[in-house]
């Protein structure tokens, strides 16, 4: 990829995450998709997913950090441990999340588990 379809490329990618994030999150579907705005699978993963397990305060931050609960990711050592670390970097990068009281008030310390998977 050359240089300026990168940059239009992480521009793209960064709006579309911060217009996610921009807005008010009401309900879990919500949260799912913003965290999904922010992930972008290792270049060269197929058939692979990781499982994250987290919690989140009431003010949208991670209550801890994300931890894997099922890795199924093809390659090496190597290759697992970017995929993991790519999938509980978007966690990280995504938050604190803006969230609607009436979904902040019930959230807090609740163990929620997403799938992050290769674009195949």
């Amino acid at each position: 990829m050359n240089r300026s379809k990168f940059c239009l490329w992480a521009t793209v990618t960064f709006a579309t995450a911060g217009a996610v994030q921009a807005q008010e999150l009401k309900t879990m579907d919500d949260v799912g998709s913003a965290l999904n705005a922010c992930w972008t699978a290792p270049a060269g993963s197929k058939n692979s997913a990781v499982t994250l397990s987290f919690s989140f305060k009431r003010n949208g931050s991670l209550m801890g950090p994300p931890r894997p609960s099922a890795i199924n990711v093809q390659g090496d050592d190597k290759a697992k441990k970017a995929f993991v670390d790519a999938a509980i970097d978007a966690v990280e990068k995504c938050t604190p999340l803006k969230l609607a009281p009436s979904l902040a008030e019930g959230i807090c310390g609740n163990v929620f588990t997403m799938q992050f998977h290769s674009a195949d």
